[in-house]
């Protein structure tokens, strides 16, 4: 038996696998100050689905995954631990200084983002090694540890170091580690050359501070959590699911956090990649996670995940840079939690405030008084008070009818219905352009791909969503509801490690750029020793034409370089996908490497197909109840249960499927069928 988790603003999804293979889906409430709580929360209603005690339920699992925004949450609230910055003299000002780049270049507004090192707790040391390994300035070891006593009278409990060139000669990082250790007993520590091997010096910098802020918080939270597992009767191991779409061990996770800033939302397009395949084979799949506090967005093509190592904590170039490779997801905020309200002018707003679920939506009764999309879609007649969460949850309609005349309707001099679809219509055109702004910029036509919805709220606007981007193919996952936990469960145990190699084609060292792809195989294959699994190796390279500015990935079907026609192997599939990027290709400039990564995936189960057991018991007596549509005002409806609903039989809206974890709304201008593995499939 295995569990995976995932912890939203909201809910904390759970999937429980049984030795069969067949899962199934719980919920609980997320608990803001003790996340575990939550989980343990979901666990606890897990066992009691199964006649069990928590403690026999877990006695029988070997294996607990784990997603969280624990890590990205402390830095967006300023609640990671307080970090002291160790760079190269003549360098304080590197988190400050950035890389350059607006988002809104003439908007001087806006004020410059803060560091994230304080420049009173940055400090330089008098050393300086140059690109070739020549020591221009010796490190000064005495004032090193000088250094290190005013972090200690400052109390930093966390020291970061970024010395230049220290990717290709970290002697000198290595060095001030070991005088942390002597002189700062017990305070964690991030070398960037270890965190992030990259040439750049910002992105070292501030992924080295950014992982060694979080190094205190995350292993008193991961220690808690398999503490607090342990103590209720779990044996097994404790995995965490990682930005880069795979999972590791809570212990590695402890020692290098920043590799799950963005852990939770990374197993989305895992689950959608799987799904489209399973249902159709379609090329291009729009993954949408529409959670209680954002809607995160995602495309898959050609079967690849996409991936990036520009992943921002907060807005891009005002927030942080992780610089760490990452699922490449786009989160707006919009979600079944998004706050409506007037600005004013009289202007509707929805998001990206979040009721989230303390005190949540009106309707949850909980003590929120604000309108949230949530509250719209019950006033709506989409949500069934007595049948949230399988009815394990009752929610209050008079409350949201309530909050939203109070907050809107009277204010606009409208009907509480109309105030209630202008709430739910401006959150679906909040996430339309999010998925627009996505495909676009990559190329891609909207109506050429398939709109997959997953997330507890993702089948209240999905048909609407799909509509107005084109999309004439929906599909809801059976597993929808708790997708990213789902793709948790499908997931590999992962590792990634890099290098930095400087070469050209011009004059390619092949002995350079083999003794670096040989390093990056050994550290993969002890990945793999110590995950007791084997795994399969890619190799990408990080590469540019002479004189560009920005590298792109370039993933390599050869390691092998030595003799002229493979360096023009490199070469060509360079030029392709620069083209494939950019539309263009340079033949008559070289490439140059500046890096190479090796990605390690170990499969976790052994097969990545799972079927959700049904519930025999559900409703299949046709029910109607009245549903408010734009146009159509209200319409008698036909309510659904989803495990009820045929399978390969085509259905005409209007129509509500409901299962105990999500509803679906269907229009009256739709059409649906559920395929025989239990997702819904519909046309807008």
């Amino acid at each position: 038996m295995r569990f995976a988790t995932d912890t939203g603003g909201t809910f904390t999804d759970l999937v429980v696998e049984d030795d069969d293979g067949s899962i199934t889906l719980h919920k609980a409430s997320t608990v803001p100050s003790d996340p575990v709580s939550g989980v343990l929360d979901a666990l606890t209603v897990a066992a009691t689905a199964r006649g069990l005690t928590l403690r026999d339920l877990l006695a029988r699992a070997d294996s607990f995954i784990h997603g969280t925004t624990h890590a990205i949450n402390a830095i967006i609230t300023g609640n990671a631990a307080r970090t002291g910055l160790i760079v190269t003299q003549g360098h304080r000002d590197i988190l400050l200084f950035r890389e350059g780049g607006r988002t809104e270049p003439f908007n001087h507004t806006v004020a410059y983002p803060k560091a994230y090192v304080a420049r009173a707790l940055t400090f330089e040391a008098p050393e300086r090694l140059l690109a070739d390994g020549t020591v221009q300035t010796p490190l000064d070891e005495a004032a090193v540890v000088e250094i290190l006593a005013r972090m200690r009278e400052q109390k930093v409990e966390a020291v970061a170091v970024a010395l230049l060139w220290s990717t290709l000669h970290p002697a000198h990082e290595l060095r001030i580690g070991e005088l942390i250790e002597r002189h700062l007993p017990g305070v964690p520590y991030s070398l960037s050359h270890k965190v992030n091997a990259t040439l750049r010096e910002f992105r070292r910098a501030s992924s080295a501070a950014i992982d060694a802020s979080l190094k205190p918080l995350m292993t008193r939270y991961l220690g808690s959590l398999s503490d607090r597992l342990a103590a209720e009767g779990f044996g097994g191991k404790v995995m965490v699911l990682t930005s880069a779409g795979g999972m590791v061990e809570a212990a590695e996770v402890a020692a290098a956090p920043i590799r799950i800033i963005n852990s939770g939302p990374s197993m989305a397009p895992v689950a959608g990649r799987h799904y489209a395949n399973r249902e159709g084979g379609w090329r291009t799949a729009i993954v949408a996670d529409t959670g209680g506090t954002t809607y995160d967005i995602s495309l898959v093509s050609d079967g690849r995940v996409p991936m990036t190592r520009d992943l921002w904590i907060g807005e891009p170039y005002r927030g942080h840079l992780a610089g760490y490779p990452s699922v490449d997801v786009k989160s707006v905020g919009a979600g079944g939690g998004s706050i409506a309200s007037l600005d004013a002018a009289g202007l509707l707003h929805v998001g990206p405030q979040s009721a989230g679920s303390t005190p949540g939506p009106a309707c949850y009764g909980r003590g929120g008084t604000l309108p949230t999309v949530t509250d719209a879609c019950m006033v709506l007649g989409y949500l069934d008070p007595d049948y949230f969460l399988g009815g394990a949850m009752t929610l209050d309609a008079d409350a949201s009818r309530t909050a939203i005349a109070e907050n809107v309707a009277d204010k606009l001099g409208m009907s509480v219905e109309d105030a209630a679809w202008s709430i739910l219509d401006l959150a679906t055109e909040n996430m339309v352009q999010a998925i627009q702004e996505l495909t676009v910029n990559q190329g891609i036509d909207p109506s050429d791909a398939v709109l997959i919805g997953g997330g507890g709220a993702a089948g209240l606007n999905s048909v609407f969503i799909a509509r107005r981007l084109g999309c004439k193919r929906l599909l809801i996952p059976e597993t929808g509801a708790a997708m990213s936990a789902a793709g948790a469960m499908i997931s590999d145990i992962t590792g990634e490690f890099a290098a930095t190699v400087h070469t050209t084609t011009a004059a390619f060292d092949n002995d350079r750029v083999a003794a670096a792809i040989d390093r990056l195989r050994r550290d993969a294959e002890q990945f793999a020793q110590r995950t007791g699994t084997p795994g399969e190796i890619e190799f990408i390279a990080e590469a540019r034409y002479e004189g560009q500015a920005w590298d792109i990935d370039v993933p390599l079907t050869s390691t092998n370089f030595a003799t002229q026609q493979d360096i023009q192997a490199f070469r060509h599939a360079f030029d392709a996908m620069h083209e494939q990027i950019f539309t263009i290709r340079d033949p008559g400039s070289a490439v140059e490497l500046i890096g190479l990564r090796a990605r390690i995936r170990c499969p976790a189960r052994a097969d990545g197909a799972f079927l959700l057991k049904e519930d025999p018991e559900a409703a299949t007596a046709m029910r109607k109840r009245p549903v408010y549509f734009a146009g159509e005002g209200w319409v008698d409806t036909q309510i659904l249960r989803w495990d009820a609903v045929p399978t390969d039989t085509d259905f005409a809206g209007p129509a509500l499927i409901e299962s105990p974890f999500t509803t679906v709304v269907v229009d009256p201008a739709a059409r649906f069928r559920r395929s025989a593995a239990g997702a819904l499939l519909i046309e807008a």
